[in-house]
């Protein structure tokens, strides 16, 4: 896709509107990971130098959602107050990041770099609305566009802004973009590693049906898929959005799809569980399927050993726990040391990552979660960077 980059546009001196992602995880007013943040770094430090006032907006978590669930505003306003990540981010750049407590109508502090409110706590946002658009827009010379974590959505902060302001994308985006179109034109053989617990996946796992040369499956995912097969999965987890179209994605998959040959399991979700390795169709009721057993992991690193590409969305099993955390960790330190394009995509493959210390041995780890996955099902035309595209277009036309 084409789109304007920052070393293009005029900035010198200019006030610049950047929506960043900054939906980090918050616990007890202090930011648990700071990955996002410092991932926006190099736009920001950019801006700086070319004495620009730095507008910075995010999102934080899911305001309207909890509404509807009869929570207030006020509740939900101390809950998902972005003022942590403004005093993070000061101790990353080093200088005074001020913060705004709304993300319209409101005057700007001196500081070079502000922080406005979570732009979710307006319905307007996730609507699109262009009026809501204006006064985002009303305190900007230019847009930057660094938050790729939201380009699949069409909100007012990512797509009618960029009708209204000379726009671009920021480095972020810029090396997502040219990261994750490696997966659409993949250099083969082409591996896709497909697991964890959201149904988010389904799209993505569709396209990799066409794209993959074969497709390992671990996590919820296999737990949905083994059922859909017919197999007793017992008490394990699994996904009924998935299990509607679980027999589809098996059909569409064929020989390309492996599952789990054996498991670990346990007898309550806890790491001082009693645990068994079992073949895949032996699980009893009481018991659940927590991680991928030896012979599994021993035929994926078969699978992978060859691979030019491979793309990973999602752990094996449930990392966070030190007992069911090999399946994830052997194959990631298999990974790191094969000669090929390794991306990493989606939120819990990137946590799983940072756990065992292997994101410098990936070629390319995203910021992107949701975003990363839909880029790979609809090649790239994720609804921001078409904004941006046409924003460019625009440009070139005058």
């Amino acid at each position: 896709m084409n789109f304007l980059k920052l070393e293009e546009m005029d900035l010198e001196g200019k006030k610049v509107l950047v929506r960043v992602d900054y939906n980090v995880p918050i616990k007890g007013g202090m930011v648990e990971d700071d990955t996002r943040l410092k991932a926006t770094i190099p736009t920001i430090n950019f801006l700086l130098e070319k004495s620009c006032k730095i507008i910075l907006m995010s999102h934080l978590g899911r305001p309207q959602k909890l509404i509807k669930k009869g929570k207030t505003l006020e509740e939900i306003k101390k809950e998902l107050t972005l003022k942590p990540v403004a005093q993070d981010l000061s101790e990353i750049l080093g200088i005074d990041v001020g913060f705004v407590n709304d993300c319209v109508d409101v005057e700007l502090p001196d500081n070079d770099v502000v922080l406005l409110e979570n732009l979710r706590f307006h319905k307007e946002e996730e609507k699109n609305d262009s009026e809501f658009a204006k006064k985002l827009a009303a305190n900007a010379d230019v847009y930057v566009n660094d938050a790729f974590g939201a380009c699949h959505r069409e909100h007012a902060s990512v797509s009618a802004v960029t009708k209204l302001l000379p726009s671009c994308a920021g480095f972020l985006v810029e090396k997502e973009v040219m990261e994750l179109s490696k997966l659409l034109k993949p250099e083969k053989p082409f591996v896709a590693i497909v697991a964890g617990a959201k149904a988010d996946k389904i799209g993505a796992l569709n396209a990799l049906t066409r794209k993959a040369d074969k497709i390992l499956i671990g996590g919820v995912l296999a737990n949905t898929l083994l059922k859909a097969k017919g197999n007793d999965i017992g008490s394990s987890k699994f996904d009924e959005e998935t299990f509607s179209v679980a027999k589809e994605i098996i059909k569409l998959g064929g020989n390309k799809l492996l599952l789990p040959v054996d498991s670990l399991v346990a007898d309550k979700f806890d790491n001082d569980a009693k645990t068994k390795v079992i073949g895949i169709d032996k699980i009893s009721n009481g018991w659940m399927n927590l991680d991928i057993g030896p012979e599994t992991i021993k035929n994926y690193k078969d699978e992978l050993k060859d691979a030019k590409t491979v793309f990973w969305a999602g752990p094996l099993g449930v990392f966070e726990m030190k007992k069911f955390s090999k399946g994830t960790k052997e194959i990631g330190e298999f990974l790191g040391n094969l000669k090929s394009t390794i991306i990493v995509g989606g939120g819990d493959t990137v946590a799983a990552i940072n756990n065992f210390e292997l994101a410098d041995k990936m070629t390319h780890v995203s910021t992107g979660g949701g975003a990363s996955l839909e880029f790979i099902e609809k090649d790239g035309k994720l609804p921001a960077l078409i904004a941006l595209e046409e924003a460019y277009n625009k440009i070139k036309e005058e």
